[in-house]
């Protein structure tokens, strides 16, 4: 695979996507490597990186979240580093344990999930934790950024007397502080603090009764800030002891620097694998914002598109909250080249750069907001001509221009080239460009290179429609208002609907009659022929999504009907099996009732018996024998009925308790009336109203004429309270 031009880059927009690439990147090492992003000639690779944003996606929707992989760069301790008898500073090496730290956690985490991540961890695998590293650090630096008191056991001296000294200079100056606060030699303020130092708030009249080094004086000069003269003795043993503390903490920086050095390779790719992590979680991010996924790499030439995108279109749309449409576009060996016609404004452009963007996305390792069944062909080349490349810095007229980039597709196409031009033969006299532009598009076909181009030229459309391996397509436009739909159809040249939408917009009648009669009258019959059959597509088109939706809701009651008389046909067939049960039931017991009456009027018990008996044996040679096995799959089946009889009984009951408990709480919100006697009041659950002669300790006599009850107020509802 080739290096994609500059120019097909910048023309389809490619830069924009990597800027907002580059807004999702939580590092500046990554936000600068996405910016310099461009399509993978190893394909090999190409496949791994595109894997990768695939398996970080699906980090996303599962539970198996990725750990955070920030960080801050340590270029400039990368460059000391290669330098002998250099010394890090403490924040440098927090930088580079932050870095061997996320490197250690990443590798954990997808080597416990590699079956999950099987890419990523397989690009874990290729960096080699350093744990010594991280321990170095932490022995030496904690984590508030300070020198540990055990970095050295000479450090630890040092610091042991320091605080020493301290607690005598503290202990010196609060005798002294003692000693002139008896003799009221001090200020009210009594102490102050002069360049870091406690001094005494001396009145001016007495500075020379205490002995020590002024600091300075107040602004009214009536206070003399002076330093006691013992504790002036410790101060100079502790400024020589800090001294001493500032070389040793150096040093140690110095060894641990030294320890780290021999490393500088392995930081190197720790940087390098993190800021690697961070771009494809970026590419993640972008694809999830546009539902992009990975379609299928083929190498049999084949470029299917399904309700594909355009990523940028996609995503302000998005944010505008409005609608998108899609388009579906198939390239293969026996249709190479597309020629799409149709109105301006009707989405031609947006198909081409749509194809050629998405194109590029994901030979760059980008995931692409297509359909998951799409299938992508890589291509070496992808030249483009898209949009009005005057150039006046080299003084060339926007022809001349398309003339010199056309000699360039000439010399460079190939069957391995993905070729996208707009408004294909523009810029000079339409019939002679016409004519050079179909003799460069049958260059195109001879070489078996893939193309979608656009154009109004009507021998292109011709040309399309001979050759064997092109198709024509057109942008459906609305035949009433000329409104385009933007949907891609193929098969079919497109109008231009040149004089329709010059008379919607306004032109006169007239002056477009004279325009048609300045034209041959073949080019407009022809024009308005395709017109005509693309106004026709567009009718059939609504058609048959009206039909179709009828025929789902005909599909639909049919299927209800069919089982509402499955429904009914099995109610009958009970009906019928119950009236016969019933016929059989009513002539037994008239038989019974028969032989009953024998046997009251004759009282002989043997003709009764056999008449019993006979009855029987008539009964059971009607009924057929069953199995064993029959029977109790009969009996389960009956039980099975009874007990999703007893479970919907359940159910319902369930419901009614539930609705009950809803009502209870619903009333319980509502607050409870305060009852007074002679408040005529009912029962919840009642309709009879009575009158209230009691009250005591939430009881209440209810009287309701001919009797009365005591019942609790919680059960009562207020009907009419008592006037007063």
């Amino acid at each position: 695979m080739q290096r994609i031009h500059q120019k097909t880059l910048q023309d389809l927009e490619f830069p924009t996507v990597l800027e907002q690439l580059a807004a999702r990147c939580n590092t500046e090492l990554g936000k600068d490597a996405v910016l310099q992003l461009e399509p993978i000639s190893d394909v090999a690779y190409l496949k791994t990186v595109l894997g990768q944003t695939s398996e970080y996606l699906a980090s996303f929707e599962n539970d198996n979240c990725i750990p955070n992989h920030g960080f801050d760069t340590i270029n400039s301790e990368l460059k000391l580093l290669q330098i002998e008898n250099t010394t890090l500073e403490i924040s440098g090496f927090r930088r580079i344990g932050s870095i061997c730290k996320t490197i250690g956690i990443h590798k954990k985490f997808f080597k416990k999930f590699k079956e999950y991540y099987p890419l990523l961890f397989a690009f874990s695998e290729t960096v080699d934790e350093n744990k010594t590293i991280v321990d170095e650090i932490d022995s030496v630096i904690d984590k508030f950024g300070e020198i540990r008191d055990n970095a050295s056991i000479d450090l630890k001296n040092i610091r042991h007397q320091i605080n020493g000294v301290r607690g005598k200079i503290n202990q010196s100056f609060g005798a002294a502080l003692t000693r002139c606060q008896a003799s009221e030699f001090l200020d009210e303020i009594r102490e102050s603090v002069v360049e870091n130092r406690r001094v005494l708030a001396v009145k001016a009249m007495y500075r020379k009764k205490v002995r020590g080094t002024v600091m300075g004086t107040s602004k009214t000069g009536s206070i003399v800030y002076i330093v006691p003269e013992a504790t002036l003795q410790y101060s100079t043993e502790l400024s020589n002891l800090e001294f001493e503390e500032k070389e040793e903490i150096q040093k140690i920086l110095n060894q641990l620097t030294n320890y780290i050095r021999p490393y500088s390779e392995d930081l190197e790719n720790y940087q390098h694998f993190l800021t690697h992590i961070d771009i494809t979680a970026s590419k993640a991010k972008y694809a999830s914002e546009m539902n992009a996924v990975l379609p299928e790499i083929n190498t049999e030439r084949r470029l299917f598109l399904r309700d594909a995108y355009h990523p940028l279109l996609f995503l302000s749309n998005k944010q505008k909250k409005e609608k998108t449409w899609p388009q579906s576009i198939e390239l293969h060996q026996e249709k190479r080249i597309i020629v799409i016609s149709g109105p301006n404004a009707g989405g031609k452009s947006i198909t081409l750069k749509t194809i050629g963007l998405l194109q590029l996305m994901l030979q760059s390792g980008l995931l692409i907001p297509v359909h998951e069944r799409s299938t992508v062909f890589l291509f070496d080349k992808i030249l483009t001509d898209i949009g009005d490349n005057q150039s006046i810095e080299n003084h060339l007229s926007t022809y001349s221009y398309r003339l010199k980039n056309m000699n360039q597709f000439l010399k460079r196409c190939n069957n391995k080239t993905l070729f996208l031009i707009d408004e294909f033969g523009t810029g000079s006299d339409p019939e002679l460009g016409g004519a050079l532009a179909e003799a460069c598009l049958e260059v195109f076909y001879e070489r078996e290179a893939y193309g979608v181009i656009t154009t109004h030229y009507s021998n292109l459309k011709l040309l399309a429609n001979e050759l064997p391996h092109a198709v024509n397509a057109n942008m459906l436009f609305d035949n009433k208002t000329l409104l385009p739909t933007f949907k891609l159809v193929m098969g079919q040249a497109g109008s231009s609907f040149t004089f329709e939408v010059a008379q919607k917009n306004g032109i006169p009648y007239s002056l477009i009659n004279k325009a048609k009669k300045k034209i041959e009258r073949g080019k407009v019959r022809f024009d308005a022929t395709i017109a005509k059959l693309q106004k026709e597509r567009s009718k059939m088109a609504k058609t048959g999504s009206r039909l179709q939706d009828e025929e789902t809701k005909a599909r639909g009651e049919a299927k209800r009907l069919e089982e509402l008389n499955a429904k009914i046909k099995n109610k009958l067939e009970n009906y019928q099996e119950q009236y016969d049960h019933n016929q059989r039931m009513i002539y037994l017991g008239n038989k019974l009732n028969d032989a009953a009456e024998k046997y009251f009027l004759d009282n002989k018990k043997r003709p009764l018996v056999s008449e019993l008996l006979r009855i029987v044996e008539t009964e059971n040679s009607k009924r057929k024998k069953t199995s064993a096995k029959q029977a109790k799959a009969k009996k389960a089946q009956k039980k099975q009925v009874t007990n999703e009889l007893e479970q919907k009984i359940v159910k319902v009951r369930k419901e009614k308790v539930v609705k009950k408990k809803k009502a209870m709480q619903a009333e319980k919100v509502k607050p409870r009336p305060v009852f007074k006697i002679g408040d005529r009041v009912r029962l919840f659950d009642g309709k009879a109203v009575g009158t209230i002669d009691k009250l005591e300790k939430n009881k209440a006599v209810v009287n309701y004429g001919l009797f009365t009850t005591n019942v609790g107020v919680e059960q009562l509802d207020l009907v009419e309270a008592k006037t007063k």
